[in-house]
Formats: structure tokens, C-alpha cells, sequence
């Protein structure tokens, strides 16, 4: 009988890393609040303006006043939870003619909340909205430009993803960030990449939130549950060594930015099964940009998280009715229990990573002309064991996967290497799991 006790009190032990399920995400998902969503997009559309050359000095109308109440939202809930959230504004000056759409000097002026992490105060998971919006003449900063779903439901979405995960504590940094300038070249997000090299940041990725409260399409479709994450491939910055290699060993498809998006989607499937994430294999839309990409130009890993159907009736546009059609981004159009879908696969994803060990930096893999996979990966800090993912090579998912305990290195015995792709993820207490890393090495 003492030997049966003995035995559960391991199994008991053991549970959490294991578990494919932590009840704290679940409650996370449920604390999302829908009424303050739309409070916040409402807000933000009644600057009548947010347009990043528009007025700074209002105390109602154009960027100044929206990038305040967004700073001042971001205190209160640093007030609510003991100053828990570092709040300031990080800038740069855009000089007229560094860009078609910089029609005059202006200051770029980005809205950033840090929560610190209790053990990896550097390494930082970040979540973004876009503060500006535009009309048809995205040089034209005086016309009424709401912005409701481009971008104030991103943004709101970050205020409000803040608020509820104030109330837990994380081993690695939270970023919750309001980014100025896309609309006019992507320097908000320029600004920031480049303000996190120069301090050093270890930046685990982006997941830049544009547009996430429409579901009525241009194309006719209606979807409350689909959405798309967009990833790059491979790092733009990939050596040419690490090309060549690329080339005989696979991986065309296996960038941290991709693994990112993986991560994402798994979190998603595992929590939210009624949402159906869509993983797109381009960087973003065709021929179009979005925020992540100035943090993907400069190594980081980032991903583009938005609505699944879009309609460009309501981007861009000046607010009037064509032929009977209401042009305008405006309130109206805004499904706000959709935002509060994609809010919660934000807030459950930044939790999860933020909990999790990181991800080990080394894999190495071997096997060839044998019957079986061998890897070594470096040990992590905070892990206490390791997970080893491998798919199909047409896969787009991590689809196989088998906890290997605390050790750095195993053999997948009767898995031939030259069938499948692999990757190993550190594992944490509560079973949190890092960002899977592709195998950077080979050896025989």
C-alpha cells in the first residue's frame, strides 16, 4: 500500500508537465471583457482623427490626444496592480522626404507598458496594436479618419489584454505596445525594433494585432471563428552559410517566425477549439505590410495576427456612400465579440510564453542512413524537461511529439530522419512549453 501512495504522489508531481492544459488561460479567456473592448474603439474613433501627421496639441482630436489616453490607460492599470507595468513613450523623428506619405518633420511616438518578469527580465514577449489611421489620401491628416476597426480594435485589444494580465506574474517580460507611423511607413515599428537592439532586449517575437473586429467580407463570407496569422518563411537577416545549409538539410518553412505561428496556432487549437486559426505562408498580405515586419528586418520573430475576411469598402477609405455603398471605417462595422475572440488568443498565447522556460538555443541533429532520428540540444535555465516535435515534411502543424524528461539529447528509435522535419521545445513546471527550435547543427 505505502509503495501504491508512493506512486501517486509521483504521478501528482509529474502531472504538470504532462498536463495539456493549464485552468489559468481558461480564466484569462473568460476575464477578456467585450463591454471594455468596445468602450476603448469607441473612444479611440471619437478622436475623429488619429492620422500620425494630425494635431498633437487637443485635448480631443487627432494622435496627441489618442497616444495620452492610451498612456493614461496603460497607468490605471499599472495603479491597479502596484505599478506592475513600466509606462512611457519611446520616439524618433521622421524628417520630411524620408518617405513618400512624411509630408513634414514629425515625431513618431510609440506607447510602450513593460511587465517585468521574475526571472527573465530581459527576454520579452511582445503584443502590439496600431495607434494612426488614414482615408482614401493617406497624405491627407485633417479629414475625419475613425479608424474604428484599422486600427483601434488592435489597439484596444492590447489595452485591454494589459489590464487582464496585469493580474498574474510571469518569468519573462510582457510588452504591451501602441505603435504610431504604420500607416505612413512602418516607422513606429522601425523606431521600436531599433530602440530594442540598442538596449540590448532579448525579444522572444511580435504578435502585431491590425484589424481584428470585422467579419463580413468583401467576398461575401461571414466568420465569427476564422482568423489568419501571418509569418515570413525563414529570418530575413538567414547568413549565406545558413542558406547553402538550408538547402541539403530542409527547412524552407521553419523560420522562428513560422515556429511563432505554429505556437500560436497549437495554444489556440488547445484552449479556444471553436476558432479556427488560419496559418498563412506569406510575411503578410499581397503586397502589403503590417508592424511585425520591421522587427522580422532586424532579426526578431514576429507574426501578424488579424481577421480572416476583410473589406475594403471600410480601409482606407473617405466616409461617404458611392453607388450605395457606405464607405468608411467606422463603429458600426466593428463585431466586438470578435475582438474579444482575438484579444483572448493574445492574452492566452503572451501568457503561455511568458510562463514558459525559453527555448533552447542549440539543436542538433543526426541519423543519416540509419533507422532512427538523433538530437542534442543544450539544457535551459527554468525547464524541467524537453518535448520532441517532428511532422510530416508537407505538414504545416507539429503533428507527432513525445516527452523526453530532463535530459539534452535522445534517439527517436524507427523514425528515419530522411522522412520528417524535427524540432525540440523546452518544457516548464506548469507544462508551459517555449517556442519549438528547428535543429541548427548536424552531426554524425
Amino acid at each position: 500500500m505505502k509503495q501504491f501512495y508512493t506512486l501517486l504522489l509521483v504521478l501528482f508531481c509529474l502531472a504538470p508537465i504532462y498536463s495539456q492544459s493549464d485552468s489559468r488561460l481558461y480564466d484569462i479567456i473568460n476575464n477578456v471583457s467585450v463591454e471594455r473592448i468596445k468602450n476603448d474603439v469607441t473612444t479611440l474613433a471619437n478622436f475623429g482623427t488619429r492620422h500620425t501627421l494630425s494635431d498633437t496639441v487637443s485635448q480631443t482630436r487627432g494622435i496627441g490626444a489618442a497616444r495620452r489616453w492610451i498612456k493614461s490607460e496603460f497607468e490605471k492599470t499599472s495603479s491597479k496592480c502596484n505599478g506592475c507595468l513600466e509606462v512611457f513613450y519611446q520616439k524618433n523623428l521622421v524628417k520630411k522626404g524620408e518617405g513618400a506619405r512624411i509630408v513634414k518633420d514629425v515625431w513618431v511616438v510609440n506607447v510602450v507598458a513593460i511587465q517585468r518578469g521574475t526571472k527573465f527580465p530581459n527576454r520579452f514577449i511582445i503584443m502590439s496594436g496600431d495607434i494612426d489611421s488614414r482615408v482614401s489620401d493617406p497624405n491627407n491628416f485633417t479629414s475625419d479618419s475613425p479608424g474604428a476597426n484599422d486600427n483601434a480594435s488592435g489597439m484596444a485589444g492590447t489595452i485591454e489584454a494589459a489590464r487582464v494580465l496585469s493580474n498574474y506574474q510571469f518569468e519573462n517580460s510582457i510588452i504591451y505596445v501602441g505603435l504610431s507611423g504604420e500607416e505612413q511607413g512602418l516607422f513606429g515599428g522601425k523606431g521600436l525594433a531599433a530602440h530594442a537592439k540598442a538596449k540590448g532586449w532579448e525579444i522572444i517575437g511580435i504578435l502585431n494585432n491590425d484589424m481584428i473586429g470585422n467579419i463580413t467580407g468583401v467576398d461575401g463570407v461571414v466568420s465569427n471563428r476564422d482568423f489568419r496569422i501571418f509569418s515570413e518563411p525563414v529570418p530575413h537577416t538567414e547568413t549565406e552559410d545558413e542558406r547553402r545549409a538550408r538547402r541539403f538539410y530542409g527547412g524552407e518553412v521553419d523560420g522562428i517566425s513560422r515556429q511563432l505561428a505554429r505556437y500560436v496556432h497549437k495554444t489556440t487549437k488547445t484552449y479556444m477549439p471553436e476558432m479556427n486559426p488560419m496559418m498563412i505562408y506569406r510575411l503578410d498580405r499581397f503586397g502589403r505590410g503590417g508592424h511585425h515586419r520591421p522587427f522580422n528586418d532586424v532579426g526578431f520573430a514576429g507574426i501578424r495576427i488579424m481577421e480572416a475576411h476583410e473589406n475594403y469598402t471600410q480601409q482606407h477609405q473617405d466616409i461617404r456612400v458611392e453607388d450605395g455603398i457606405a464607405y468608411g471605417d467606422v463603429l458600426e462595422h466593428v463585431n466586438f465579440e470578435y475582438a474579444k475572440k482575438l484579444t483572448s488568443v493574445n492574452a492566452i498565447n503572451l501568457a503561455s510564453i511568458a510562463w514558459a522556460p525559453p527555448s533552447p538555443s542549440t539543436v542538433e541533429i543526426g541519423g543519416i542512413v540509419e533507422p532512427s532520428a538523433k538530437l542534442k540540444w543544450n539544457k535551459i535555465e527554468g525547464a524541467v524537461g524537453y518535448k520532441i516535435y517532428w511532422r510530416n515534411t508537407t505538414s504545416p502543424t507539429w503533428d507527432n511529439s513525445k516527452y523526453v524528461g530532463d535530459v539534452s539529447e535522445y534517439v527517436l528509435n524507427g523514425i528515419v530522419i530522411d522522412n520528417f522535419f524535427f524540432g525540440v521545445a523546452s518544457v516548464g513546471k506548469d507544462g508551459h512549453e517555449s517556442p519549438v527550435t528547428f535543429p541548427n547543427k548536424i552531426f554524425r
